[in-house]
């Protein structure tokens, strides 16, 4: 197996000034990690991103660790052709970065607006943005994946209908073990539908809190149906990541199992608790 993190993980300390997004690099390397993956880039104030995308990838070579994916925001129901040319622009800094795999969103990020339209209306939309994404993105050697991420996108059912809908070799799915339960998905479920497209992967945990029960504080937040979620360690949550990962590598994944981390615990403890569960889910393999 092969092991990367998400920049996104490390959010605490890039947030409270302690890390630059430069420094993550090193410090991936320094925890074990085979990979880093960027979940966004921001330059510093005056920057361009293309040149800032290249520092990271000199960063990264000089650190002798791969930059694996980059993943990017986006909402193809508002303002379409827009959206596919600002997406191409992205793609343009992914090559700038060096990596092979980028990642964008399908109708924004978590809870936000689809269009007001239902899914099965705005799957020929969603399809052509992401049809004219990986067809330029191929150009250049990159292909493009959707994740099971944003509600409107989140089960598997829509995810694989998106990716039949594309129907070109160059596009698959961001594979996030946890982010199914978002949508009320059983894990096991959305990676076993989901495996044989599965270009890349997230491993991620959640603690969670039934809707019958209290509202609770401190970090949850609501399902779409009314659960509630909070960011764990890897191996700490509900989410079957030994499962998971055993269907992934029997539908023939062999690509990088990425540490994606949002609980509450300080970053550094989160990532490398997530990183020890993941490689002793190895030795078991």
């Amino acid at each position: 197996m092969k092991f990367s993190v998400s920049s996104y993980s490390y959010s605490g300390l890039v947030g409270s000034g302690k890390k630059t997004e430069l420094e993550l690099i090193s410090l991936a390397a320094e925890m074990g990690f085979d990979g880093i993956e960027f979940a966004e880039i921001n330059p510093p104030e005056g920057e361009d991103k293309k040149e800032y995308a290249k520092a990271l990838r000199s960063e990264a070579e000089k650190c002798g660790i791969q930059i694996v994916a980059y993943c990017v925001g986006a909402n193809l129901l508002i303002e379409t052709e827009k959206e596919i040319e600002r997406l191409k622009d992205e793609v343009d800094v992914a090559e700038a970065l060096g990596v092979k795999l980028m990642r964008h969103d399908a109708s924004g990020g978590y809870g936000s607006d689809n269009g007001g339209k239902g899914f099965n209306n705005a799957l020929p939309t969603l399809v052509y943005g992401y049809k004219s994404v990986t067809e330029y993105a191929k150009t250049k050697g990159i292909r493009t994946c959707i994740e099971n991420h944003g509600l409107f996108c989140q089960e598997s059912v829509r995810v694989e209908a998106i990716i039949n809908g594309v129907k070109d070799e160059n596009f698959g799915a961001l594979v996030d073990i946890g982010n199914f339960m978002c949508a009320d998905e059983e894990p096991f479920i959305g990676v076993g539908r989901l495996a044989p497209y599965a270009f890349h992967v997230h491993c991620k945990d959640f603690h969670f809190k039934s809707g019958n029960e209290f509202v609770p504080t401190g970090g949850f937040f609501a399902t779409r149906g009314g659960n509630f979620l909070r960011g764990a360690i890897i191996g700490h949550g509900v989410v079957p990541v030994l499962q998971c990962v055993k269907t992934l590598k029997n539908a023939g994944y062999e690509g990088y199992y990425t540490v994606e981390f949002e609980g509450l615990e300080e970053s550094v403890i989160g990532v490398k608790l997530g990183l020890e569960t993941l490689k002793r889910i190895e030795k078991l393999l």
